[in-house]
């Protein structure tokens, strides 16, 4: 009995991609990340309005074939002199030539053809061409179908297999103008690599603003998230059920003993929310891994992670940023003292030396001494930045945990606790390993990778938060707190402040010292992440370069 070899075929949509850009089509097609900008849902609601047509004429056709490697949905089909021929529809505007006349652009050509020899081996009907309908100019292009054509879409399946089998992605576009409409600019980064290559070209922003997708924190124990269509239900102990659409969903942070059922965890993956848990204390849990393909991305991380010169070089430059924004936030603090000036002067100076011999540093263990060293002089230097205003209880004289001892290493806790969960959804949300880093080494506590790059906002959005927010008298010693045997912890009141202060920094911008423009937080979380992978991709040295100033 012969057994049935089944052959994988390529999506026609994909030679789209191909034709427009291979690096496109390798994002999509090999590393299978799609995302969606303004142009792709305005194209799906163009081809919603022309399915509810009830003319009969515009009917899809799903068409597939083993021998040819393709399979693909033609939007339209029509017979015409007794031919038939497929449309394509698209919502922009056609190509003109040097005559102003109508032309298809190389992409849209290269679709329609495929769609033609589809047509042609299933129907087993000769096809003599396809078109395709720019509605954004109410033009209509006829695209001939002849051996030439044939040979166009056998070539293109052909180096779509090729780069399929390709362990490294293809460069980015020469021409810079396919990068401005590109769906996946956001993940390719095609401007920063330029700038990255030529420090004289202007990079002009392409990664988004922000999300302005809400976070919710479940913060009361009992509480339980369901799904209800495609919402997601909570319900809490004696009020009122709530639910929340799942588009305006970024995040589920479910602290304490509060839970979440299996409908909804599909619901949150299928729309790409991440699911996170966070003890009663602060300390981060775990998060809800949905990550669907980036097997290769993985793969070439683990291979760069696995050279201990690749692995030393992040790791100086992220010891190094980090204790740089320590050391100018210190210096930052110190204009506005007085009595105190003098001891954090000093902090400063031992600092500077330090931060000298992490840029020479021979190996990993020596940047952790180096490390600790730079973190004490700092949370001594820290300490005496603290209003003689506030509160006696509010003081601490340096940095303790497992449980903390004082309300200001609580607040501290707690607000890494948060971090550290928004530095794990930004490397799930890329597609890269937590569990593969190049500082910190495996424990039980969280993956080592997370560890790294939470290093590089420790103080932008937990220390100053919380240095500010105490300074400024924000917190109620005993109605916010909970002190119990040698610990204390936040009580339910201090959870939801926190939350509220450290959700509004995120919202706050930065301007990025190396590329030149302004992100909230909420998105150099996940710029940080991508530019990491370019290091070891060959495209760029903006890791690890935001410093507080």
């Amino acid at each position: 009995m012969n057994a049935q070899i089944t052959v994988e075929t390529l999506r026609v949509c994909a030679l789209h991609a191909l034709a427009y850009c291979p690096r496109l089509f390798y994002l999509e097609e090999v590393e299978e990340l799609y995302t969606q900008n303004q142009s792709v849902f305005e194209g799906r609601r163009l081809h919603a309005e022309l399915d509810r047509t009830e003319d009969g004429e515009w009917e899809d056709l799903f068409l597939t074939d083993e021998t040819l490697g393709l399979r693909g949905r033609v939007d339209a089909l029509r017979t015409r002199d007794g031919h038939l021929i497929p449309y394509e529809h698209k919502k922009g505007r056609s190509h003109r030539d040097a005559q102003k006349q109508p032309q298809a652009w190389e992409s849209d050509r290269l679709q329609i053809l495929a769609y033609c020899c589809l047509l042609e081996t299933v129907a087993q009907h000769p096809i003599r061409e396809g078109r395709i309908r720019y509605h954004g100019d109410n033009a209509l292009v006829k695209v001939p179908f002849d051996e030439n054509g044939r040979a166009e879409v056998k070539a293109a399946v052909e180096l779509a297999r090729t780069l399929r089998e390709s362990p490294e992605r293809p460069p980015i576009a020469e021409n810079e103008r396919l990068c401005q409409n590109c769906s996946l600019a956001i993940v390719c980064l095609p401007e920063e690599t330029r700038f990255f290559q030529d420090a004289t070209h202007p990079p002009s922003r392409l990664f988004p603003k922000d999300d302005d997708r809400q976070i919710v924190h479940v913060l009361e124990p009992g509480t339980r998230v369901g799904r209800t269509g495609e919402q997601l239900k909570i319900t809490r102990r004696d009020r009122s059920v709530e639910t929340l659409a799942v588009r305006q969903t970024s995040q589920v942070v479910l602290h304490s003993f509060s839970q979440i059922s299996t409908q909804a965890l599909h619901l949150c993956a299928s729309q790409d929310i991440g699911v996170h848990w966070i003890s009663g204390g602060g300390r981060y849990v775990g998060s809800f891994d949905g990550r669907r393909g980036s097997v290769q991305r993985r793969c070439q991380q683990y291979a760069a992670l696995s050279q201990p010169d690749m692995c030393l070089n992040l790791a100086r430059r992220l010891v190094a940023c980090r204790g740089r924004g320590q050391r100018q936030f210190l210096m930052r603090c110190q204009r506005n003292l007085n009595g105190t000036r003098d001891a954090i002067s000093a902090s400063v100076k031992q600092m500077k030396l330090l931060l000298k011999q992490v840029e020479e540093a021979r190996s990993l263990a020596q940047l952790l001494g180096l490390e600790g060293n730079l973190a004490a002089l700092y949370f001594q230097g820290l300490a005496r930045t603290i209003s003689s205003k506030a509160s006696p209880e509010l003081q601490f004289d340096g940095r303790n945990r497992r449980p903390p001892k004082d309300r200001f290493n609580t607040l501290l806790g707690f607000g890494y606790g948060l971090l550290l969960k928004d530095v794990m959804n930004a490397i799930l949300a890329v597609g890269l390993e937590p569990a593969l880093g190049f500082y910190h080494q495996p424990r039980t506590q969280a993956p080592p990778l997370a560890l790294d790059l939470m290093e590089i906002f420790r103080v932008s959005l937990v220390d100053m938060t919380v240095l500010a927010s105490v300074n400024r008298g924000q917190w109620d010693v005993t109605a916010d707190f909970d002190p119990r045997g040698n610990g204390v912890w936040l009580s339910d009141r201090g959870r939801r402040k926190f939350v509220e202060l450290y959700e509004r920094r995120k919202g706050e911008s930065w301007k990025h010292p190396v590329l030149g423009y302004s992100l909230t937080y909420r998105r150099l979380l996940e710029l940080e992440v991508r530019l990491l992978e370019k290091e070891w991709l060959g495209e760029g040295d903006g890791f690890a370069r935001l410093v507080v100033r």
